[in-house]
């Protein structure tokens, strides 16, 4: 039997026609970029997330990088971002000319919370960067509380977390902005790349919105020095087709959560916790084993897909080398240990099954 970590075909199953339907129809307006469908999109994802504005870019980190510039972060300055992130949360900040100062996640979430922001707080601090990493929302009141205390302004990365909550408030709507990745294996994912910023800030969103196509506020008029970062039509309108789609298909993967973490019994795996308050849309099932890499290869021979997330921590990345990032303890203890279990839309109770068994025989 095969359980790939992913399959896009069974994500797309039951929306197959839907979406070949709207990519026929954009293919016939004959109008690719800044259109109808970028317009709706936007429209439709700030009401989902209960904000006013949205500005579709090319990629989550565009999302990042020029939230950051809109807010006029850069050479001098220093970001606080969770040692234990994708590497983009990192490449934002030093895109933007600014410093990447990393903070180790709570310990039972692998989420940022207060601890620690204190200890690495420096005058030169103007902002922090939570991930809602794996698909749980982070700690915001701490974090919020931080950030006002210390005017710091936050920007969300919700790469991994498109619809969980805290306490019953989307994530994306407690900072400055929110910062999307439409990658073809999010909870939302296009058929391409992809990534949205929302906020509240009218003034705010036009800038990141100008700062995205080209630096323009009119057609051959460049107000700032900008970039080419646009969703075109084409992932817009196949993006609206999932968008209906996305809490039934955040039930499911809840629903596959539970079943991973009431069936997997083996005391050597170390399941996932959800903190209180808060929904986890588990884009990501993640479990530690001190024996990680001999678990994968048992799993891979048995024909189960698994991923680590993230096997080299950013301080130890090569290009973040002569930056002298600390090599935090617990952020270490992530990338040696952790390992993510197959979750996709689309998976069969077998499926389910088969990991199950095979993790307990472990």
């Amino acid at each position: 039997m095969q359980v790939p970590f992913a399959k896009f075909d069974k994500m797309h199953g039951d929306i197959r026609e839907e979406m070949i339907l709207k990519f026929a129809e954009v293919y016939d307006k004959g109008w690719f970029i800044q259109g109808e469908e970028c317009e709706a999109f936007e429209k439709e994802f700030a009401e989902w997330n209960d904000v006013a504005y949205c500005v579709g870019v090319a990629t989550g980190l565009d999302a990042l990088s020029l939230s950051l510039k809109a807010l006029e972060i850069g050479i001098g300055d220093e970001v606080l971002v969770p040692s234990n992130t994708f590497i983009a949360t990192a490449l934002a900040v030093t895109a933007v000319g600014a410093s990447v100062v990393l903070v180790d996640p709570d310990e039972v979430t692998y989420n940022m919370s207060g601890k620690g922001l204190e200890e690495t707080l420096s005058p030169n601090t103007k902002a922090i960067i939570p991930v809602h990493l794996y698909g749980q929302a982070a700690e915001m009141d701490e974090i919020m509380d931080f950030a006002e205390k210390h005017n710091l302004y936050v920007v969300e990365d919700c790469a991994q977390a498109h619809g969980a909550l805290y306490k019953g408030r989307k994530i994306g709507t407690f900072g400055d902005v929110g910062c999307f990745s439409f990658y073809p294996g999010k909870n939302l994912g296009a058929l391409g790349d992809g990534g949205a910023v929302t906020t509240d800030n009218k003034e705010l969103a036009d800038i990141i919105r100008r700062l995205g196509n080209y630096g323009s506020t009119k057609k051959y008029h460049h107000k700032y020095l900008g970039t080419n970062s646009r969703l075109d039509e084409i992932q817009a309108g196949l993006l609206r087709v999932k968008l209906r789609h996305l809490q039934e298909y955040n039930i499911q993967r809840n629903e596959y959560a539970k079943r991973y973490l009431e069936g997997i019994k083996n005391p050597r795996i170390k399941l996932p916790a959800v903190g209180a308050d808060r929904t986890h849309v588990w884009h990501i099932f993640a479990v530690m084993c001190e024996d990680r890499e001999r678990l994968k290869q048992y799993l891979e021979d048995r024909g189960i897909g698994t991923v680590c997330h993230y096997p080299i921590a950013i301080a130890d990345q090569e290009c973040y080398e002569g930056y002298g990032l600390p090599r935090l303890p617990f952020a270490k203890y992530i990338a040696a240990n952790e390992l993510s279990l197959p979750m996709y839309v689309g998976m069969t109770d077998e499926d389910i099954e088969y990991v199950i068994d095979a993790v307990n025989k472990f």
